[in-house]
């Protein structure tokens, strides 16, 4: 085997310690280092740190670095067909492919294979419950509801306000309004507390019928007990004071919704002031009990009314419309009773 000036194998033949075309011999390459103190013939010194070429050996006071070399090959590694894509350069790092996860902070975009993120993606951001058209239909639909309802209970109010024989029966037959309200107060529990159970079709609309028939009945019955001219300017003043609440609700940038809280105190309040005009029978009491009555739920119809726009703190869901309506419903009937009794008692 022929050698350069170095003493080192010329590269292209064989070196009989590797069996391969490789570098300069490596001692003990692909082999444990011989152990010297098992060998006969007694112990030797410890052997030198087993250096490489181009490489310091072991310096004095450092142990000898015995490590196994393993048959690590020394040939250029093959190029394998990676595929060269046109990465983007990430900034200040040319020649490097861009990191999709490291994109900059200021691009508006997502670029990777992960999910995107929610504040950059607006398909998130565009819901359904936020979308415009989809709450309008909403409108529409607790709106047509809430007419069907106030046509079914004004029509039992005109028919007990008008026809005499109406107003006999239910004198003679008072346990009847007990029923009714029975069975209104059933209805109401199980709209109100059964999210499930008001969202299912058709089992909501024949709950909320039954609850229109009962409060429309009691609703006649007690109109019945006023003359009519009571019950006319009542009705008018209803109609007056829920078109203004309801259009300046809609159209206000006042957030009410915040207020319910509030409401809600002064709806305690209220109860309360009730139980006392059961026992204490004067005339003025009533009207100031029936005054705070009829604002109080005017406001309750304000708060009810922006909740169907889904732009201030409070919202309904779209798929909400039989609750929206009954909440609707029942502030205006009650809106009307408070009003029916202010000029029943002022007629005095």
């Amino acid at each position: 085997m022929s050698q350069d000036k170095s003493g080192y194998p010329v590269m292209g033949e064989t070196n009989p310690l590797h069996n391969n075309v490789y570098g300069p011999p490596q001692p003990g390459f692909g082999m444990p280092p011989p152990n010297y103190s098992q060998a006969p013939g007694g112990p030797y010194p410890p052997a030198a740190g087993y250096g490489q070429p181009g490489f310091p050996q072991a310096g004095p006071g450092f142990a000898p670095g015995p490590y196994p070399q393993m048959p690590y090959p020394q040939m250029p590694y093959p190029q394998g067909p990676y595929p060269q894509g046109p990465y983007q350069q990430g900034p200040g790092q040319p020649g490097f492919p861009g990191d999709p996860m490291g994109a900059p902070a200021g691009s508006p975009g997502y670029h990777g294979d992960g999910p995107p993120s929610y504040y950059d993606n607006e398909e998130f951001t565009n819901s359904g419950f936020e979308d415009k058209t989809i709450r309008q239909a909403f409108i529409r639909k607790v709106f047509m509801v809430l007419t069907v309802q106030l046509l079914v209970t004004f029509s039992f109010v005109a028919v007990f306000t008008f026809v005499d024989d109406a107003k006999y029966f239910v004198r003679r037959n008072p346990w009847t309004y007990y029923v009714s309200y029975a069975v209104f107060f059933v209805a109401l529990i199980v709209l109100s507390c059964c999210g499930d159970f008001r969202r299912k079709h058709p089992w909501n609309l024949v709950a909320l019928s039954i609850l229109t028939l009962s409060l429309s009945y009691m609703v006649g019955m007690i109109a019945s007990f006023y003359d009519t001219e009571t019950v006319i300017m009542a009705v008018g003043i209803t109609a007056v004071v829920c078109f203004t609440v309801v259009l300046f609700s809609l159209q206000s940038k006042y957030d009410f919704t915040s207020c319910r809280g509030v409401l809600f105190v002064c709806l305690i309040v209220l109860l309360l002031f009730s139980i006392l005009c059961i026992f204490i029978r004067h005339r003025i009491l009533h009207i100031v009990y029936a005054s705070l009555g009829a604002l109080l739920f005017t406001c309750f119809l304000a708060v009810d009314t922006q909740l169907l726009l889904g732009n201030k703190k409070l919202a309904l869901s779209p798929e909400e419309y039989i609750f929206a309506a009954l909440n609707l419903y029942t502030d205006i009937i009650n809106i009307f009773l408070y009003i029916l009794a202010i000029v029943g008692r002022s007629r005095e």
